[in-house]
């Protein structure tokens, strides 16, 4: 009989030896028994020993696999221990891991604890409270990529590359993008203040907004004339590949000729969904991008599209276009030859991924890069357009707060600005140099006459807010780089 190992079984091996051999088997037996009482017993002495010389002994037979976290543990102890106040542990290993994270210097990683965690979470997959701007942090400083479509920030005049100085006051420097987010964001109809520099502005800009309920549409449809559909995606959340189709869809039922994809202000989001999306305009088998690690690995993604558009399209871009936005603006140009219209990017060229803790809190990390489909690595230096086309410069005007009276005698950059807005409007006000005449007063009077606001020659309250309403609309009338767009496409539909 044979066992699993091909071994004749004891009692098979019993059975063939002679009786004289019964002795040397029950010898045996007993060598082995008292081999198993010496090993007991050695095991414990051994033991005995090393809990007598204490736990340095019991560390020696067992190496450290993470010896280099040594003086992180002993300064760990030492505070814990030592120091003249009692501390918080969990906010000693918080602090010790956002460290280790801020030590990469790089914006698009960061520890977040639980609260931070959170609110990460509902950025992408609900609606949220706050202002509505994606920020990140930047050589120390808080920087605005982008203010969200029909956002209280964008209402409220905040623009890209905005440096966020202080939130109520209080200096954000030296925050974490998830720090200062929770600092901004707050229940709706609540206010918050934000001192903001700007280039080519001398001093801070003083806004205070009022927070709202910001939803995650993130697609905006309408028709324009002769058949020109114009489409404007905001962000990259988990469910814009779909209102996108369907935005489609409703632009085709009232017969799309054209299409201008509208990327402007678009900070970016999840990078399935931007794969997703260019693969609408790509032809199917062609390159939307590749993911590079840090060993040189490429993952190359490709297009799986089931039915290409077959009307002509262009893209808008502009310097709040970022990350997600970037990778549909550069994979569309590059494998489809759509053209892009507007101004350089912002030039975001990395992957992050998320890390979850069991506790909520979680830590996101640069991953890898991704390369354009001919592997361009845009990082830090944008998509610069086909056609490179300019906003009115008037769109750059800065907010001014409806609850800071500007009146006759002042100087400041709010005067300055709003003298701009008024030539805009169609009221002269003489000389634009930021100080408040008589002129500028004559100016504000005739547009109160004009709005049928009361007649007070000072700009506060339903004229600030009346001026910039205005200022706006003229933009969106004069939006010159839909304007190219559009002449672009009908060229292409009447050939």
């Amino acid at each position: 009989m044979k066992n699993e190992s091909g071994e004749a079984s004891v009692e098979e091996e019993n059975q063939k030896q002679p009786k004289e051999a019964g002795k040397f088997i029950k010898m045996k037996k007993f060598t082995f028994i008292m081999g198993i009482f010496l090993v007991i017993f050695l095991t414990a002495g051994i033991t005995t020993i090393a809990l007598t010389f204490g736990d340095e002994k019991v560390e020696s037979l067992a190496p450290d696999k993470h010896a280099e976290f040594e003086k992180l543990y002993s300064t760990y102890d030492k505070i814990k221990d030592d120091y003249y106040e009692e501390v918080d542990e969990e906010k000693l290993v918080d602090g010790a891991i956002n460290g280790m994270i801020k030590s990469l210097d790089d914006p698009y990683s960061a520890y977040m604890d639980k609260k931070e965690a959170s609110s990460f979470h509902e950025s992408i997959s609900s609606s949220f409270e706050g202002i509505g701007a994606e920020i990140q942090e930047q050589d120390g400083q808080i920087m605005v990529v982008s203010p969200i479509k029909g956002s209280p920030a964008e209402k409220a005049g905040v623009k890209p590359n905005d440096i966020i100085l202080s939130v109520d006051g209080k200096s954000v420097e030296g925050l974490s993008s998830s720090e200062a987010v929770l600092k901004i964001r707050g229940e709706k109809g609540t206010k918050v203040d934000l001192s903001i520099s700007r280039a080519g502005e001398s001093e801070p800009i003083k806004l205070t907004i009022k927070r709202d309920t910001i939803p995650i549409e993130t697609v905006y449809a309408e028709m324009l004339d002769d058949g020109v559909a114009k489409i404007q995606v905001t962000s990259f959340s988990e469910h814009t590949v779909q209102e996108l189709k369907t935005a489609l869809e409703e632009m085709a039922k009232k017969d799309m000729k054209g299409l201008v994809l509208d990327l402007r202000g678009n900070p970016g989001g999840l990078l399935d969904q931007a794969i997703e999306m260019a693969s609408l305009f790509i032809p199917n088998g062609k390159v939307v991008l590749q993911v590079e690690d840090r060993s040189g690995k490429k993952d190359v993604y490709k297009s799986e599209n089931d039915g290409e558009l077959k009307i002509p399209v262009v893209v808008l871009i502009d310097d709040g276009s970022a990350s997600a936005s970037e990778i549909v603006a550069a994979a569309v140009s590059e494998s489809a030859h759509i053209p892009l219209i507007g101004v350089k990017s912002f030039g975001k060229g990395t992957v992050q991924t998320a890390q979850d803790f069991e506790d909520g809190s979680n830590f996101k990390y640069t991953a890898a890069k991704w390369l354009t489909p001919e592997g361009n690595w845009i990082h830090k230096k944008g998509i610069k357009p086909d056609i490179t086309v300019k906003l009115p410069d008037y769109a750059s005007l800065p907010y001014i707060s409806p609850d800071k009276e500007l009146k006759a005698s002042d100087s400041s950059s709010e005067v300055k600005a709003a003298e701009e807005m008024l030539k805009v409007a169609g009221h002269d006000p003489g000389k634009i140099d930021g100080f408040f005449d008589e002129a500028t007063k004559n100016a504000v009077t005739a547009f109160q006459r004009e709005q049928k606001i009361k007649e007070t020659g000072t700009i506060k309250d339903d004229t600030t807010v009346k001026l910039m309403q205005v200022i706006r609309e003229k933009i969106l009338k004069n939006d010159t780089q839909v304007k190219k767009a559009v002449e672009v496409l009908k060229k292409e539909i009447n050939k």
